[in-house]
């Protein structure tokens, strides 16, 4: 209830008639200030008229008026310049660190309103919202899905940009650790994060050239050159071979260790797409240089990019999630950190190109009436359902806003 008193102030939803405080002073809402969602007053820099009289300051929002105390705003100095404390119930008058008793209103809950919240807060099928979402105006449902998807770009590029301030700005390193990570599709992503960790790529950039060397680097290190395999025929690989390899290269660069190959999963994943046939298709890319920093940043053109994961031997829809999951993210935290818009634009173009995946959310989605593309409309419902409908956070959710809104 108390998000939605704050989603009351925030959008002004205030009675038509003249507000007046619980002591009975006339109140006019001139600026209703910046929501801070972060601890401290909940809304910052407010500016309201009492009597006449101009006040400017912080705005604390609660359900019962008694909260003020349960909640120790009255020992906190951070809420002394407090100039209106908004609530649902007046049950107390609430007093600051300082002594002083700061304005008191109540607000009032439209019928309406309530009713379409609570039936948003208790709705069980998923989306929460299908009811109505369909009809609403094409030119906000796609301005909420573009913010949506920057959204969701602006967060994949700081988890890219976190790993480029540990690995002290190597893009190269972080490039492959990307691609890595992807190639686990999930399921063995963190242990394709871990083994990319380990791979000392100057090392392995001195026997580019050797297909042979590359792949016995690779699958050494991942651990399955401890135990014998049938290397698939078109990768040209002999287990003899590969072992000798390892073991020469691995003296002579003091390698680390292999991983335990316990951390590889192989349960419910078909045999071609076994952890070790992805890091053979992942030492192909690298021996032949298309997966390289460089490489990938001078790439403008998407069918280019799918050819080169597609001759690794990934499928097409693969390829397509390499790019999504990997080269996407990439090019936008690159084109953040330099500036370059640029590179983001080229980042949304890919997005735009792919076709939309297809999975039991964009299913659902599509059955309400939106219109689901591309790639950049599926990202933007992923992020949609990941960081609003799952948290139930409606009211923060333009199709939320825009049904209580029109309803209230």
């Amino acid at each position: 209830m108390e998000g939605l008193l704050h989603y009351i102030w925030a959008n002004r939803i205030f009675p038509a008639t003249e507000m007046r405080t619980t002591d009975g002073r006339l109140l006019e809402i001139l600026d209703v200030g910046q929501h801070n969602r972060n601890q401290g007053p909940d809304f910052f820099n407010a500016k309201i008229s009492l009597d006449g009289t101009l006040w400017v300051g912080n705005v604390e929002i609660h359900v019962r008026a008694g909260d003020w105390f349960r909640h120790g705003h009255d020992r906190d100095a951070a809420y002394d310049n407090t100039v209106l404390h908004a609530v649902l119930t007046d049950d107390a008058q609430a007093l600051t660190h300082g002594g002083l008793a700061p304005a008191q209103y109540v607000l009032t809950v439209p019928d309406g309103l309530r009713a379409r919240y609570e039936e948003l807060s208790t709705e069980q099928d998923y989306p929460r919202c299908h009811r109505h979402v369909g009809g609403m105006e094409p030119m906000k449902m796609h301005a909420w899905m573009d913010a949506l998807l920057v959204e969701r770009l602006m967060e994949r590029s700081e988890r890219m940009l976190e790993r480029i301030k540990h690995f002290s700005g190597d893009w190269e390193r972080v490039a492959f650790i990307a691609l890595s990570r992807s190639f686990g599709f999930g399921l063995n992503g963190d242990a394709f994060e871990m083994w990319a960790g380990r791979v000392p790529l100057q090392a392995v950039g001195r026997h580019r050239d050797r297909w042979e060397q590359v792949a016995a680097i690779f699958l050494g290190l991942a651990g399955f050159l401890e135990q014998p395999h049938q290397w698939p025929a078109r990768s040209g690989l002999s287990d003899e071979v590969l072992r000798r390899e390892w073991q020469f290269l691995s003296a002579k660069f003091s390698l680390p260790e292999a991983m335990p190959s316990s951390l590889w999963r192989h349960m419910r994943i078909r045999p071609r797409n076994f952890p070790e046939q992805r890091i053979i298709q992942l030492a192909r890319l690298y021996h032949e240089g298309r997966c390289g920093l460089r490489s990938l940043l001078e790439s403008e053109s998407l069918p280019a990019v799918l050819s080169a994961f597609c001759a690794s031997g990934l499928s097409e829809g693969s390829a397509r999630l390499m790019v999504i999951n990997a080269v996407v993210p990439l090019l936008y935290a690159y084109g953040i950190q330099h500036q370059d818009e640029a590179m983001k634009e080229r980042a949304l173009s890919f997005l735009e190109q792919l076709p939309a995946e297809d999975n039991y959310i964009l299913r659902q989605w599509k059955a309400c009436g939106l219109s689901v593309s591309s790639a950049a409309d599926s990202q933007a419902l992923i992020q949609l359902k990941r960081e609003y409908c799952d948290r139930r956070r409606c009211l923060h959710c333009r199709f939320g806003h825009e049904y209580l809104s029109v309803r209230a």
